[in-house]
């Protein structure tokens, strides 16, 4: 009994359970080993894997309500059939044994197999259902499971074949040969099922709406598209075709959209945070020592993908041993004749099926550590969006914008990039020992010495690591400093060519440059190092190894040297890598702490205002009680002291005081921007707010004004009337549909402040706050921050704050009868008349009062009675510079506001619609939409790229340098061919004396020292020659982009052109570099190993040459990466290549040219948070963002997928040249030496993954230069004119006098657009002060941006003193007219670079220069005076202070003529006066122009020019001019209520 339970027993009477019969001609496996064994290992997958993956089934939510219900498939039910009807075959046999075995011995097998089938029948029926009804369409378990379970029954089909056919015999029975028949024909009939997707569905059913984009087609595809990637075969051909665009992309899986991992990522890191602090059972939270750990959270977020990534790298490893084990038994082959043929061609192809596998299973490898890189990239962008809209003001100080848009581009990619080679880190110490094991099985101890080598190297390159990673954090400490610099510098664009300054600020860069390539190049140098010491260390070994299995008296046969060497090689890809993995991890964990630093920052306390108000305020609006503020945790100084005032509903509230008396800081309190020290602030319902620098959106004026609200036709108009902006409209292309650029560039500094006071109004908030526009809206609260004191009698209450206090509160009556300092200061500078605010561009038009809408009978009359308080006082109600004098005239002129108000209607109207004009139709419409257009979409390269780009990176490189490294790769590549070669002549040997092995050994040797000497001297000479390329570009680009005209920054997102300068540089410094090396290294291996496998076996050629035919007659056009031998030795190769290329390439482009608007929308945000965050529109701006990423990613996923579409591909090549290979091998062994069939094949092993280095590479190169192409487009754009001419000679006081002539003068912003200035003709005397007004669109600005030469003539001249201006140098010309622009720019740096930034005049000069500008008592006050630190944008100061630091550099130039542009805006009236004194008497002998916004700053003028539609209308002195009752300047002071 106990013999019947045997193995033997178990498959007797049967046949055995195993047998060897491999030297028989055709040899099989033993029934009971098919039965139990092959057909078996389909069931326990399925079974193995169901445990996991139908519970998995069954917890996912179902893809549609009863979706295997509802929707009918006649595939599905026909695979659910077929499947359910499988289930019978097994049953059958199980019931059959069951009844046999009572009458018959019968093998236990026969009862266990059919057991197992079954289950696993019934398992593949229920997955299939499971499946189906969750919206997977084909399955990769079941397409694995009726694959493994086709291979298996057709081994058994062909031994039951070969028992019939042979021996006549059915060994199990009819009965059992009829249903392995069935099972065998219903396998092959689901595995052909499974390779096809169901298409059963239609769009509408999956909740598709006709205008989504196309989804993306591997959520669809079958698992064979998918280990293929067959499913980018569309893609792919129709790059080929044509070059792809936008419209040819597809959506993203919505597993990788931005707003769905960084949800996922937000929950995992708010619980590292809660880390750090937790309650403890009383409830009091208290801090701990732990830290929160940015990897974990970024584990738990991607980690299923990241680790099923892991385990196919493990999977592919592994295989990466079994065929050196498969090449020794190829040589044993070889070297014994008597062995069967089938041996031959059963190790060939099975060395060809694991290479394929191994292949396919490393390219889903790649995919997954991609697509999880993407993840992480998006996830990144979403945290940094996010986090910089709730930074506190002290963490927004040390997070300038620059080092913000660095972590969402520099910073991003490296910790996207290190995710393929964390994989890379762990799983090469394992490929190493499994690697040193095998090498010992072949070579015993004497692997140790080999080992010794590699050991000796990890401390050295662990060493030069932790300085590459200290080198590392500096490089990116100066690339942070010098993206933030650049984005200062395009920011503030047009006042450094106002100031003729771009010389000193290129300098500047310039020499952060210089420090950051320093720094590059020491990091580069040590990676060489490590580079070096690790490229050779498979030589290395070698050499030590061979050298001491030699000298210990061993002999070295073609089979030891020949694996070993197939094992080195196999050795040679982790030891390489290595070092890359560890220099990118490094990289990665610099930036991981940069970016774990800003996530931790402070954020803005919520707490600081409370949304709920008390019931004891409930009839107030905003209510501060004894509240004390400052800007920041960190700071000492407490800005606001003692604050406690109250603001009833539906008041209107004016804030007053000096300049830096706390105004704005007030405002910000009420905001929550700053930090509450004590106290509470109680604000009831939602806020619009009015920055006093209006924030603009690059979009057009209707999406600034709505800010994201749904249209209301009637509220729109009256906003756009109200606000005085129908005149805007009417001068602007397209009207409300005029796009703006970024940062309002194209608009007057009026009109951006109306449209930011036209979204508060549209906005429709319970509490409006003004900081220093002039606006009011009825019926609800409003705060206006002003230093207009003639709006005073108008308002409810009045609050003046000095010095961080609330000195004074009360009506504007109350405050005078108190005779305080509010009484004195309205007294001595009210009957001045200076407080005017009508904004630049809108002297008279926005204040007529027919352009206000219809006010209540309320307001009116609050306004009337407000009159007859003061009659000289004016109100602004919904527009600017209402005057109440006119107030009793609106109901007569209602008929005005019958007006037709909506741009669009009135071009519609213009636009005849009959048949006959079609034609004339769309030449209007496409003239509209061309001149309402500014932001240009950003072009994109079509096309392979020219082969000017590589020529241009070369010459960069330096053309010595290029010719030596491309030379010296060669020489390398020989040397290591050269080595092998005479190793397989060495081990050819056999009997060899002391003298010929060490002859032999000191030749090997030889090759070696001078392939590691040159391979020195290449990686020195490139890190040497990348920096110079770097520096070389970067120069060229910043040269070039600051000499371009205006017009090219109002056409440019400042986030464009910083791409150029943060991600492009980045490519250019660090990735193209080492693409270009590895691409050329790869490429003489490929060389080398072609010609070895060649000569080595001839019959190889006959293979390789029609190929070569073919290349020759199919490839058009030469491409600089395939001039080589390989390319014309290899078609196929280059062929595929050439038809992937395009779409790679145009791919890169669009990724390229959607990532810049992320940049774009991250320094448009960080620019106006305040503005986003009072009007609560946060989450709507995070939308945004999370829009702008998916469209970046869904150019960058299939650009990913695409290089593994190619690699597989060519890997199967590579995998077709092993098999050939070791076939041509097999067919000459009688006439090959096993030594040259050892060199062949091993050499063939590498093809695989050479191949697949090569294409990526390759690729990788031809992508990456599109940096190249890019930046090279922008050193090609035609610039302004020279700086410095210097043909003409002109003496250093020019101009002596300051005359001005403009002759028939005329220009236009940018061609196409209508002329702006209309033939000017007039002439300016020496001294002279005009004045400048017009309407808005009249060329005021336009006239002093042509002298500037800003813009070009486009015809006639200005003379200064007798001089044509367009003849001299920019830069001289510039230097030698001062203006006071209306916006002031500041920049980060000292005080007193920003007043002199070239060091032309010592510090008494810059200390009187503030004297004048009342600038020097609060410098002395600053702690470093002249060294006091300006921030980003100069926002540690008030708008005043920046505008009295412009005053300061006018007064330090002092030239001859100065132009003011509303100079004194942000001040209040005592500054204003000032101010007006110093300019009269320090500039007494200067020419003046002055644009004027207030009438009254003009009245003194010699002259006044008024300008309507770019022609001078009037030029005559104030006098003359307002004794003329009709001309314009009379009508304009009269409404000013100044005559």
């Amino acid at each position: 009994m106990a013999e019947s339970f045997g193995v033997r027993d178990f498959c007797s009477p049967l046949s055995l359970f195993w047998e060897s019969n491999y030297s028989t001609p055709w040899p099989d496996f033993t029934l009971c080993f098919q039965d139990f064994v092959i057909l078996n290992i389909p069931a326990v997958f399925l079974i193995l894997i169901s445990l996991l993956h139908i519970p998995s089934l069954i917890k996912s939510p179902e893809f549609h309500p009863k979706f295997g219900k509802k929707i009918k498939s006649s595939l599905y039910h026909f695979k659910l059939y077929c499947s359910a009807a499988l289930i019978i075959p097994p049953m059958v046999d199980l019931l059959y044994t069951l009844t046999d075995v009572q009458v018959r011995p019968v093998a236990g097998v026969l009862m266990v197999t059919p057991c197992l089938t079954w289950i696993a029948m019934v398992l593949s029926t229920a997955t299939m259902r499971l499946e189906w009804s969750r919206g997977i369409f084909s399955s990769s378990v079941l397409f694995l499971y009726w694959l493994l379970m086709s291979i298996a029954y057709t081994i058994k089909m062909r031994t039951l074949i070969s028992y019939q056919v042979i021996m006549n015999v059915m060994p199990e029975g009819f009965l059992r040969y009829i249903t392995c028949c069935i099972v065998f024909g219903g396998s092959v009939v689901m595995l052909v099922q499974t390779i096809w997707v169901d298409r059963s569905y239609k769009k509408e059913q999956i909740d598709c709406k006709e205008d989504d984009l196309e989804p993306n087609p591997e959520s669809r595809a079958s698992f064979l598209s998918k280990i293929s990637f067959w499913w980018l075969n569309g893609l792919i051909i129709k790059g080929y075709k044509h070059p792809l665009t936008d419209q040819d992309l597809w959506d993203l899986n919505e597993v990788d959209k931005c707003s769905n991992i960084g949800n996922r990522f937000r929950y995992y890191w708010t619980r590292e945070l809660a880390k750090i602090s937790s309650a403890n059972k009383d409830g009091v939270t208290i801090t701990t020592a732990k830290n929160p750990s940015l990897v974990l959270a970024f584990g738990r977020t991607f980690g299923s993908t990241f680790i099923f990534a892991g385990v196919l790298k493990v999977t592919q490893d592994t295989l990466s041993f079994v065929a050196p084990q498969i090449l020794r038994a190829l040589i044993a082959f070889t070297a014994d004749a008597s062995q069967p043929m089938w041996q031959g061609f059963a190790y060939a192809f099975m060395m060809f099926a694991i290479t394929f596998i191994q292949s396919c299973t490393n390219h889903q490898f790649y995919h997954r550590c991609f697509v999880t890189s993407i993840r992480l990239k998006s996830t990144i962008i979403w945290a940094v969006y996010r986090k910089s809209l709730v930074l506190s003001n002290s963490s927004r100080k040390s997070s300038a914008t620059g080092e913000i848009i660095n972590l969402v581009s520099v910073d991003a990619q490296k910790l996207s990039e290190a995710v393929l080679y964390l994989h890379m880190v762990w799983a090469a110490p394992i490929q190493i020992s499994l690697a040193t094991y095998f090498l010992w099985q072949e070579l015993g101890p004497s692997v140790m010495a080999g080992l010794g080598v590699l050991i000796l190297l990890v401390p050295i390159n662990a060493y030069i690591s932790t300085k590459q990673r200290d080198f590392q954090a500096r490089q990116m400490k100066f690339k942070d400093t010098r993206t933030k610099l650049m984005n200062e510098v395009l920011n503030g664009i047009k006042v450094l060519k106002l100031y003729a300054w771009e010389k000193s600020f290129i300098k500047k860069v310039l020499d952060i440059r210089k420090l950051e390539l320093r720094q590059l190049f020491i990091s580069s140098v040590l990676h060489s190092a490590v580079y070096f010491t690790w490229a050779n260390a498979p030589f290395l070994v070698a050499l030590a190894t061979f050298t001491t299995y030699v000298l210990s008296g061993n002999t070295l046969t073609a089979s030891k040297a020949f694996v070993s060497i197939s094992l080195f090689n196999v050795l040679s890809y982790p030891i390489t890598t290595l070092p890359a993995s560890i220099a990118v991890i490094i990289q990665a964990s610099v930036s991981l702490k940069r970016l774990s630093d800003f996530l931790k920052l402070h954020e803005m306390d919520e707490s600081n205002v409370n949304r709920s108000m008390p019931p004891k305020f409930d009839r107030s609006s905003v209510v501060i009680e004894k509240g004390n503020f400052k800007w920041g945790a960190d700071e000492k100084e407490t800005i606001l002291h003692n604050v406690d005032f109250e603001v009833p509903t539906g008041s209107l509230v004016a804030v007053v005081g000096h300049v830096g008396g706390g105004k704005s800081s007030l405002l910000s309190a009420i905001l929550g921007e700053m930090d509450k020290v004590a106290g509470d602030v109680y604000v009831k319902g939602s806020i619009a707010y009015v920055p006093q620098q209006a924030w603009m959106q690059n979009g057009t004026i209707e999406e600034n004004i709505l800010f994201g609200q749904d249209q209301l036709v009637a509220r729109y108009n009256k906003t756009i009337e109200a606000c005085a902006l129908i005149p805007d409209l009417e001068i602007l292309p397209g009207g409300d549909q005029c796009e703006i650029g970024e940062k309002g560039i194209n608009l007057s500094g009026g009109q951006k402040q109306r449209i930011s006071v036209a979204r508060a109004v549209y906005s429709n908030s319970d509490i409006y706050m003004f900081d220093d526009p002039l606006s009011a809206v009825d019926a609800h609260t409003r705060i206006l921050v002003t230093h207009g004191l003639n709006f005073l009698p108008s308002v409810d209450k009045i609050i003046v704050v000095e010095e961080g206090k609330i000195t004074e509160t009360g009506t504007f009556d109350e405050l005078l009868a108190r005779q305080g300092s509010f009484s004195e200061f309205f007294i001595t500078y009210a009957n001045t008349k200076m407080n005017r605010p009508q904004e630049e561009l809108d002297i008279n038009e926005e204040i007529e009062i027919d352009e206000i809408p219809q006010l209540t009978d309320e307001l009116l009359q609050r306004l009337k009675s407000t009159t007859s308080q003061l009659d000289r006082s004016s109100f602004s109600g919904s527009t600017e510079g209402l005057d109440l004098s006119k107030m009793s005239s609106v109901r007569q002129e209602s008929k005005l506001y019958e007006r037709g108000l909506s741009t669009i209607s009135q071009r519609q109207d213009k636009v005849t619609t009959t048949e006959d004009d079609h034609n004339l139709i769309l030449k209007q419409i496409e003239a509209i939409e061309e001149k309402k257009k500014l932001i240009q979409e950003e072009k994109t390269a079509v096309g392979r790229v020219k082969f000017a780009v590589f020529l241009h990176y070369m010459k960069s490189l330096g053309r010595i340098s290029a010719i030596v490294i491309i030379l010296s790769k060669i020489v390398i590549e020989g040397c290591s061919v050269g080595a092998n070669v005479w190793l397989a002549e060495w081990s050819s040997i056999t009997n060899s004396t002391d003298s010929t092995r060490n002859l032999y050994l000191g030749i090997y040797g030889a090759f070696g020292a001078s392939k590691v000497f040159i391979s020195l001297l290449n990686s020195l000479l490139l890190a040497y020659a990348a920096v110079h390329a770097g520096g070389v570009l970067h120069s060229a680009l910043l040269q070039n982009v600051l000499r371009l005209p205006m017009s090219f920054f109002e056409t440019n997102p400042t986030g464009r052109i910083i791409n150029r300068f943060s991600t492009d540089i980045f490519i250019i410094d660090e990735v193209i570099p080492l693409m270009l090396i590895y691409c050329i290294g790869i490429s003489c291996t490929i060389v080398g190993i072609l010609l070895v496998i060649c000569i080595s076996t001839p019959l190889f050629i006959v293979v390789v040459l029609p190929l070569g035919i073919i290349y020759f007659f199919t490839q058009p056009k030469i491409n600089l990466l395939n001039v080589s031998i390989l390319a014309k030795i290899y078609s196929f190769f280059c062929y595929i290549k050439r038809f992937y290329i395009a779409t790679s390439r145009q791919l890169k482009r669009l990724d390229s040219k959607r990532r810049s608007p992320i940049y774009s929308h991250l320094g448009e945000t960080l620019e106006g948070t305040t503005t986003i965050r009072g009007y609560g529109a946060k989450d709507r701006f995070c939308i945004i963002n999370d829009k702008k990423v998916d469209l970046n990613a869904m150019a960058y996923y299939p650009n990913m997928a695409s290089n593994r579409w190619l690699a597989i591909r060519l890997e199967f090549i590579g995998n077709c040249v092993v098999l050939f290979s070791a076939i041509f091998a097999i067919i000459g062994r009688n006439s090959l030496p096993a030594a040259i069939v050892g060199l062949s094949v091993s050499y063939a092993m590498q093809i695989t993954e050479t191949l697949n280095w090569m294409v990526r590479m390759s690729s990788e190169l031809e992508s990456n230069i599109v940096s190249v192409e890019r930046i090279k487009e922008y050193t090609e754009i035609p610039t302004e004119a020279s700086w410095d001419v210097s043909e003409i000679k002109l003496d250093s006081e020019w101009p002596p006098k300051g005359d001005i002539q403009f002759i028939n003068y005329k220009t236009r912003y940018r061609d196409g657009l209508d002329l702006v200035l209309k033939g000017i003709n007039c002439n300016i005397s020496a001294s002279e002060k005009i004045g400048i007004i017009g309407r808005t669109g009249a060329g005021k600005s336009s006239l002093t941006l042509a002298l500037f030469r800003i813009i070009e003539a486009a015809d006639g001249i200005i003379m200064v003193d007798n001089v044509d201006i367009s003849k001299i140098g920019l830069h001289y010309l510039r230097s030698r007219i001062t203006i006071i622009p209306q916006d002031p720019v500041l920049f980060a740096g000292s005080l007193r670079m920003n007043l002199d930034p070239f060091d032309e005049y010592n510090d008494n000069d810059i200390w009187g220069a503030l004297e004048n500008a009342h600038l020097k008592n609060f410098v002395i006050s600053l702690e470093d005076n002249l060294k006091h630190t300006i921030s980003e944008g100069g926002k540690n100061l008030s708008v005043g202070q920046r505008q009295l630091i412009c005053l300061a550099r006018a007064l330090l130039r002092k030239t001859k003529i100065l132009v003011l542009d509303e100079a004194t805006a942000a001040v209040d009236a005592e500054t204003d006066e000032l101010i007006q004194t110093t300019i009269r008497r320090e500039f007494i002998d200067c020419t003046i122009l002055t644009i004027a916004h207030r009438i009254n700053t003009i009245m003194d003028s010699t002259r006044v020019m008024v300008l309507d539609q770019g022609q001078i209308a009037e030029f005559d002195p104030p006098a003359a001019l307002l004794a003329r009752k009709d001309s314009v300047f009379y009508s304009m002071a009269k409404d000013a209520n100044l005559i």
